[in-house]
């Protein structure tokens, strides 16, 4: 029997580079990053999908520069909204299977409690406004989709929170940082892992009733909540319980509210996902945030 072809695209990102080795697991492997198929040329990526003839395609790429999409604005529609649309219908025309990952900035942070699949969308910034229409593309034009909707990301590659606080622990003896947001820090394995498990269990399945529970949109995060303050004392605790040579110490990471902290794009006060329907589906709990950061750590290079 022959493998199933999976085509991946974003390779090169934080999220991509944790999916390459879990998925060159699972069937024949096509990955592209920037340099070989940029989400920006529309022509280019229907190109790809069509050479690669592909059974599954995992788009982990996106425009994710949230204060600079406020000026990008046709760039970011384009990646995140356009590209989304073609991969859903080449997705259908070919009867492939498209997992796609969306955002917690589709909602406005109002919410007291955590947000689930089926509440009204709000987003505040552009970023949040063209990943929303990527999801209605694929929604309104794919017959076979999973969406991970994720937030607060972080892996060993790319530019990330989690990689800006190492890096200024390492240079400055005091950093302020927010405290009236929260969320749940997200690590790439952790959606890496559950993106192989879906496949592994649901997509490539001769059971149609498994096919169909994996159909739709899923919330993924950790269990626990953080504020960006509380996520960035973990990390600076963990990094040198592992032996970091640190400049900054935990007294010296202040807290400060988000007023205090301006930038182009508006942030969601909250950003708590509930998981109930992913668990369901998986079968299992989902870890607590700060379990996967020691990995991370443990994984990343000292500054």
């Amino acid at each position: 029997m022959n493998e199933p072809r999976i085509l991946l695209l974003g390779a090169g990102g934080q999220v991509g580079a944790a999916l390459q080795s879990r998925l060159a697991a699972l069937g024949q492997l096509t990955a592209h990053d920037r340099t070989s198929c940029d989400l920006g040329d529309l022509d280019r990526l229907r190109e790809a999908v069509r050479a690669a003839r592909p059974d599954l395609i995992v788009n982990a790429a996106a425009y994710t520069a949230v204060d600079k999409a406020e000026t990008e604005t046709a760039l970011c529609e384009r990646i995140n909204a356009d590209a989304p649309r073609i991969l859903a219908e080449e997705a259908r025309a070919t009867g492939a299977w498209l997992i796609h990952y969306s955002t917690d900035y589709v909602f406005d942070g109002t919410k007291p409690t955590a947000y689930t699949e089926d509440d009204a969308t709000a987003p505040l910034n552009v970023y949040g406004r063209t990943k929303l229409a990527g999801d209605r593309a694929i929604t309104d034009t794919a017959t076979d989709f999973t969406i991970l909707r994720v937030s607060w990301v972080y892996g060993v590659r790319g530019r990330n929170f989690a990689n800006t606080i190492l890096r200024l622990a390492a240079e400055k003896s005091e950093l302020r940082i927010v405290a009236d947001q929260f969320g749940a820090p997200t690590s790439a394995d952790l959606i890496a892992d559950t993106t192989a498990g879906i496949v592994r269990q649901h997509i490539f399945t001769k059971d149609p009733a498994k096919a169909a529970a994996a159909r739709g949109l899923f919330n993924l995060a950790p269990a626990g909540r953080a504020t960006w303050h509380s996520y960035a004392l973990a990390l600076v605790r963990e990094a040198r319980r592992q032996g970091w040579p640190l400049k900054l110490s935990e007294e010296n990471i202040l807290p400060i509210p988000a007023a205090q902290y301006p930038t182009p794009a508006k942030r969601p006060q909250n950003s708590m996902l509930d998981t109930g329907k992913i668990r369901r589906l998986l079968g299992h709990d989902l870890p607590d945030w700060q379990q996967p950061l020691k990995d991370f750590i443990a994984h990343s290079h000292p500054a």
